[in-house]
């Protein structure tokens, strides 16, 4: 009797276990599932994600339309272009070449590409190709790129000439900047050693073995089923991202797979599946330069409150409409992957969030852009309403009010024609941040183009006052008839000099940079994976986009050089090094 009600109780015990254990796993889940259709209706995601927590899968699902104009759903079986997640797979077909005494990662270029420049060549190793330290310029900061390359298809042999000729950035191995090109040279090597297509060495090395199938190189001509579009975000909605021809990023980003394969893939690095050499993986995630290793950023972060750092290996993509993360916390065998089709998703501060639900930490919840809803209601609405939907809007904690989305929902508006609600877009962004120099800056064009030229000169004169090295302030008092004093330090149109010292190539992370370049008096900026943009005059050494929010400030040193730049973003000041 004694031994049945012992067995009873440990039956009830063993039920509660199991059931608190599975509570706790789902709790979790849903925190997570709730948190990403936060950022779904905040238009800040639109995608697929695969949460894994110890090794095992606690979700994974699709958010969102795989194909607007046809309604179809993300689902966790969508296939996304993975842009340069690309790398860790052409980086684990170089290991593997390594291992079978085919490729030495001290080798140089021209040991396997007789044909490559030997000045440049014969100097630089795969090893310096991996970690993004050859000095080779990156193609994509090409000026011009997306305008007069990216559409047309080259072989790879063909392509490699675009930059194999040109001289290096910096010595071999003595600087780390971000580079399409050494990548795209892994690729070419890998076909001459292998004597195969790189996508059928894929294929045979990694996505077979490991049952990938739903993974490979994401041509325009094949039909692949479940296939997303790629979108980029307008205020209004959404628009179909510029093509690109898939013969350009190669092995540094042609590659589509779903959040389940990349699942699978995340399992097999923890196994001998891929390389049997425990060596060949620890060189593999050992970084060299600013946390750079071969296709994977390597380092640690700290989570919450927690004491002690966790070591994240991670990387990003970014593909005309599309942008990706895969994070990784070995320690705990977790995984986080996010893949997005409607491009410049706030990524990197969701993977934050739901590891802060992993370990039991604060999170930090997406609000909805009080941008966005108030162009709606200017759009349907009258202004007296949206005054006061405003109001309320800027008064709840679930929102958020910015002045460079603000901004750019009333440049959009103007660029529509539609000047009366860009003015009460703009009016209602210069009465939340009376201090801005900026929003007078706005508002003053928006009444230029109605054509009330004293509230034009009272809003430019209110610009230069509170912003005195505002060059467009000045530009357009002059414009209006005003004669001002001009401070002899401020930037003018015709001042190129100055611009061109802003030229280069400023890196904010190991996998994004921004190439600055200079046409006539105009100044573009253009990030990694994305298209190029003007960039306009506030003051000397401050800029921002009209279709965009952002600013830029250049940051110059003791001896008057420029070796930084401040990208003004979502809130954030991010500092981006000057690389070249």
């Amino acid at each position: 009797m004694q031994l049945l009600t012992t067995l009873r109780l440990l039956t009830v015990f063993i039920y509660i276990f199991i059931t608190t254990r599975a509570t706790f796993a789902q709790t979790k889940a849903e925190k997570i599932d709730a948190l990403v259709r936060q950022y779904v209706s905040n238009r800040q995601f639109n995608g697929s994600i695969l949460v894994a927590d110890k090794g095992k899968v606690i979700l994974k699902k699709g958010y969102g339309m795989a194909n607007m104009e046809w309604n179809i759903p993300n689902t966790a079986s969508t296939k996304f272009r993975l842009g340069s997640i690309t790398k860790q797979f052409t980086s684990m077909l170089i290991m593997q070449l390594v291992e079978q005494g085919k490729l030495k990662l001290d080798g140089k270029i021209t040991d396997y590409l007789p044909d490559y420049p030997k000045a440049t060549g014969s100097k630089i190793t795969i090893h310096h190709l991996l970690t993004h330290t050859s000095g080779i310029p990156s193609y994509t900061s090409f000026p011009k790129f997306f305008e007069t390359m990216s559409r047309d298809p080259y072989t790879p042999d063909a392509f490699v000439k675009k930059f194999s000729d040109l001289p290096l950035e910096f010595e071999p191995g003595s600087r780390f900047s971000y580079d399409n090109s050494g990548y795209f040279l892994l690729g070419v090597i890998i076909e001459k050693v292998t004597g195969k297509p790189y996508a059928d060495v894929l294929k045979e090395a990694i996505f077979d073995p490991l049952a990938m199938k739903d993974t490979g190189y994401d041509l325009a001509g094949p039909i692949i089923s479940k296939r997303a579009s790629g979108y980029e975000k307008r205020s209004e909605g959404y628009v179909n991202a510029p093509y690109l021809d898939m013969s350009i990023p190669y092995a540094a980003g042609s590659l589509y797979s779903t959040v389940e394969d990349l699942y699978h893939w995340d399992q097999a690095l923890y196994t001998d599946k891929l390389l049997a050499d425990s060596a060949s993986k620890t060189t593999m995630y050992t970084p060299f330069l600013n946390h750079y290793a071969y296709g994977w950023g390597v380092g640690n972060i700290a989570v919450g409150q927690l004491k002690d750092s966790l070591l994240l290996i991670e990387h990003s993509g970014g593909i005309n409409g599309f942008n990706t993360l895969i994070s990784r916390i070995p320690a705990d065998k977790r995984l986080v992957v996010l893949l997005n089709n409607t491009g410049g998703a706030p990524l990197s501060a969701i993977r934050k969030n739901i590891l802060s639900i992993l370990y039991n930490q604060p999170v930090e919840p997406s609000k909805k852009p009080i941008a966005e809803l108030l162009r709606k209601s200017v759009l349907t609405e009258s202004a007296d309403v949206s005054r006061q939907k405003f109001k309320i809007w800027r008064g709840g904690k679930a929102y958020s009010l910015d002045e460079s989305e603000m901004n750019t929902v009333g440049y959009e508006l103007m660029s529509d024609g539609k000047l009366n609600e860009a003015m009460t877009v703009l009016a209602l962004n210069a009465e939340a941040f009376p201090a801005s120099s900026n929003v007078y800056d706005s508002r003053g064009e928006a009444y230029m183009k109605l054509g009330n030229k004293a509230a034009a000169i009272q809003d430019y004169k209110k610009s230069v006052e509170l912003d005195p090295k505002n060059t467009n302030g000045y530009i357009k008092l002059k414009e209006l008839g005003v004669a001002v004093a001009v401070p002899n330090d401020v930037l003018t149109t015709a001042d190129t000099t100055t611009l061109q010292t802003y030229v280069g190539t400023y890196q904010l992370a190991p996998t994004f940079s921004i190439a600055i370049t200079r046409e006539s008096d105009h100044l573009y900026g253009q990030a990694t994976g994305q298209p190029r943009f003007e960039l306009f005059s506030e003051s000397k050494n401050k800029f921002y986009l009209k279709v965009v929010e952002a600013k830029i400030t250049f940051v110059t040193n003791e001896q008057g050089g420029v070796d930084q730049l401040i990208l003004h973003q979502n809130g954030q000041d991010m500092p981006g090094k000057r690389v070249r």
